[in-house]
């Protein structure tokens, strides 16, 4: 039997996930639970062959992180199950936080597939993260720089401390993000903003401390 254990902090989508595999003989759920944190303690005594992770759990706990420090310890497989688009989420995992990464809207099928890959050994990553329609554009549309500098606009940062971060002017700062409302047609960096927010497209709330 496949120990698996489910970190999810959608009820929904932990029953749908324990669902499915509760379908295939193979699989034994030993545990569901909302935390990525919670799921570092729970791991090692359920001796976990498999845990389907989410990214943003629990008090807004990284899947990530926790993910890294399960596969540090040896022996359990971490694929990520995300509807996270950031791309900095497919770097990291991709970086050593996960085996392999699943977005949530591929379908099931496809999620079998990449657990079969991963538990033969393979790492199982797309070669992007999804894009997403942005009012008048897609999400790939926009560049890296720019995208480095939009995460630090939605972090909080000022222009000056941008350009300093990235070793820009202040308004070269400026231009990019006027460029990126220009394109999508947006009547303010705050609508922006809150597209970008609402599409999952940056996440800056990630809590990757140590347990």
């Amino acid at each position: 039997m496949i120990r698996t254990v489910i970190v999810e902090d959608n009820l929904y989508m932990q029953s749908h996930l324990a669902g499915m595999l509760a379908a295939d003989p193979r699989f034994e759920v030993v545990s569901v639970l909302r935390d990525a944190f919670e799921a570092e303690r729970v791991c090692p005594t359920e001796r976990a062959d498999l845990v389907l992770m989410d990214v943003q759990t629990l008090h807004n706990h990284s899947g990530l992180a926790a993910g890294r420090r399960i596969r540090a310890s040896g022996g359990t497989k971490v694929i990520v199950v995300t509807s996270l688009i950031d791309p900095d989420v497919l770097a990291k995992a991709k970086a050593g936080a996960a085996d392999s990464l699943w977005y949530k809207d591929h379908g099931d099928a496809d999620l079998m597939s990449v657990i079969d890959r991963t538990l033969a050994g393979e790492h199982v990553f797309p070669q992007f993260s999804p894009s997403v329609e942005l009012k008048e554009m897609f999400s790939d549309e926009i560049t890296p720089r720019q995208l480095a500098i939009l995460r630090r606009f939605v972090e909080g940062m000022t222009y000056d401390e941008i350009a300093a971060d990235l070793k820009l002017t202040k308004n070269g700062v400026r231009w990019n993000l006027d460029q990126i409302v220009e394109k999508g047609g947006f009547r303010n960096k705050h609508e922006l903003l809150a597209a970008v927010i609402e599409n999952k497209l940056i996440v800056t709330t990630l809590e990757d401390a140590e347990v």
